[in-house]
């Protein structure tokens, strides 16, 4: 396979599995110039609760990184080959690019460039894409079928109404003024306007490689069309990855990232159009995550997931509020992680910047 692909004779000399994804890097030996020294293998996982098994998730990569590709972007690994029924990738191996998650939890100096590169990388994404969505389905649906409403969804979960009644149960309904703006919430995910544009589906500092400036977004498995703003989310809130997160506003990703996007995407220079779009992106992300609460509260007192699902309620609401928007919304948020911290009496303290990292709590 790979000496078709590259069009040379391939002799595979070794691999070594990189953690904490799903891949394999193969070192290689060939005569020819233009075969690379080693490339990574991705393919489908063997999990024991189907985690991650969908071939579906394989045909959206390989869709997904030679559409970026096509476009000349350059902020994706380059995809060699792909073998559809046997669920395999293989793509440029991008050492010695660095995790940015691991930049981050070392405390490494070169955190601040690395943090400053995906923002613009994001931003970049957004803006090399925004319009070109018929184009990225039309190469998706030659692989199998597609629902591009539902690429749009996931930023908000499939369980909206579960959740509501999750929040009865603990006794904060959702009513009146704060029911109309999270249907405004639902609505800009469903319909993003200017803001539609694409992205891999799981921005976060665990999917990014980076080399002092140098990065690339890597993980495509869920790419599609969504709002542009669902990516900077993970600047704003913890992730499943990142339990603590930069204060972007005064660290100044929050400008980089803006500024970036305003070159494609003139809403973002917009005070309040921005400030209304983050809001609603940090709020679905809020509330997708709390749609894990009946998971969570069967744990043992004390799991940290416990923490995090409150540390991302409140990040939701100092995000919205920081942006004067969608107060209503917020306001029931706050309620809820108020509700939580009562039911979860061993989650203490308020949200702490430094407090330390967890891996998919």
């Amino acid at each position: 396979m790979m000496s078709e692909t590259l069009e040379a004779a391939v002799h595979v000399t070794g691999w070594e599995r990189i953690e904490p994804w799903f891949v394999v890097r193969c070192t290689l030996e060939s005569d020819s110039r233009n075969v690379p020294t080693s490339v990574i293998v991705k393919s489908l996982r063997a999990h024991p609760a189907g985690f991650r098994t969908d071939p579906q998730q394989v045909l959206t990569e390989r869709a997904a990184l030679e559409f970026v590709s096509d476009l000349g972007l350059d902020l994706a690994p380059r995809l060699f080959a792909g073998q559809q029924e046997a669920g395999v990738l293989i793509m440029e191996d991008l050492a010695p690019r660095k995790v940015l998650f691991d930049l981050i939890r070392d405390k490494d100096p070169a955190t601040d460039e690395g943090l400053s590169a995906f923002a613009r990388a994001l931003a970049e994404l957004g803006t090399g894409t925004v319009g070109r969505s018929g184009q990225y389905y039309e190469r998706r649906s030659v692989l199998g079928p597609v629902d591009p409403q539902a690429d749009r969804l996931r930023l908000m979960g499939w369980g909206w109404s579960e959740t509501r009644r999750f929040c009865e149960t603990l006794g904060v309904p959702i009513a009146g003024a704060a029911e109309t703006e999270m249907s405004a919430v639902v609505d800009a995910v469903v319909d993003p306007g200017p803001f539609l544009a694409f992205s891999n589906g799981d921005a976060g500092a665990n999917n990014y490689l980076v080399e002092g400036s140098d990065g690339r977004i890597i993980d495509f498995e869920f790419a599609g069309y969504r709002h542009a703003l669902a990516d900077a989310v993970c600047l704003y809130v913890p992730g499943p990855m990142w339990m603590t997160v930069s204060d972007p506003i005064a660290e100044g990703y929050e400008r980089i990232y803006r500024a970036a996007l305003s070159e494609g995407i003139a809403e973002a220079a917009d005070d309040k159009r921005y400030g209304a779009g983050i809001a609603v992106a940090c709020i679905a992300f809020a509330v997708e995550r709390l749609h894990r609460f009946p998971k969570l509260d069967a744990r043992m007192p004390g799991h940290e997931s416990r923490r995090q699902l409150i540390w991302t309620l409140e990040s939701a609401i100092r995000a919205a509020e920081a942006h004067s928007s969608h107060a209503h919304a917020s306001g029931w948020l706050a309620r809820v992680a108020d509700s939580l911290r009562r039911r979860w009496p061993d989650v203490d303290g308020a949200f702490d910047r430094s407090a330390g990292y967890s891996l998919r709590v």
